[in-house]
């Protein structure tokens, strides 16, 4: 026969009280024995009972330093808590004071922009407009202070433009008078050739000349002598 249910109320009997409180004392001891192995748990367990005696288990050999950890546990998740909740406010606060940021930057914003200028005084008007002059001047200032740079870069870049066109006008120069010098050289080159070879060819001439007329007196001869011989 299976165990029947039993109420979970105080039992009246003195007698009865102390065996369940034994029994269920010692089957409680070896559950945690059976947890701290079975699972490799850290265990502690401590049973008053009604007279005031102290029953404990504790798997480490000390029960104060499961306590100890215990205790060390409950205080980290509290302070952890307490952290949370203080990180929580904190940021809160800052994005309650960024969104109130922004929102004055815009309306600043749009002020310079000449808008949203129904909610200002006379006094705020004044402001706005020292300001705005104020920045007019400093945008001007800067662009003055461009402009004169990109004077000065300008000037100082025509100065190199006009040092690198003499130098190229002196190398066009020089290339030009190397030129010059290179045609007169193979113009008088060409002029010693020529009269080289109109020397040759006059004495050619004369030579052949000469050939001619002796040929000429050759062939005469015979008749000078049939002359004188008549």
């Amino acid at each position: 026969m299976g165990r029947g249910k039993i109420e979970i109320k105080r039992i009246e009997n003195v007698t009865s009280r102390q065996v369940t409180f034994c029994k269920r004392r010692n089957g409680l001891m070896k559950k945690a024995y059976e947890l701290s192995v079975l699972c490799d748990a850290e265990v502690a367990l401590m049973v008053f009972s009604t007279r005031g005696r102290l029953y404990e288990y504790s798997n480490n050999n000390s029960i104060k330093s499961t306590i100890e950890r215990y205790k060390k546990a409950c205080s980290d998740s509290t302070t952890a808590a307490n952290t949370t909740v203080t990180n929580v406010q904190f940021y809160q606060q800052e994005s309650a004071k960024l969104r109130q940021q922004i929102h004055m930057i815009q309306n600043t914003n749009r002020n310079l922009m000449g808008e949203s200028l129904g909610s200002l005084n006379v006094k705020e008007l004044k402001q706005l407009e020292n300001r705005l002059e104020r920045g007019v001047t400093r945008i001007r200032s800067k662009k003055h202070e461009m402009l004169l740079a990109e004077i000065e870069f300008l000037q100082k870049r025509e100065i190199e433009l006009e040092n690198e066109t003499i130098c190229l006008r002196a190398k066009v120069a020089e290339v030009e008078r190397l030129q010059q010098a290179n045609m007169e050289a193979a113009n008088q080159e060409l002029n010693t050739i020529q009269a080289y070879v109109a020397r040759n060819f006059f004495q050619h001439d004369l030579l052949q000349g000469a050939d001619n007329a002796s040929q000429v007196n050759h062939f005469a001869l015979p008749d000078d002598k049939i002359l004188r011989l008549g």
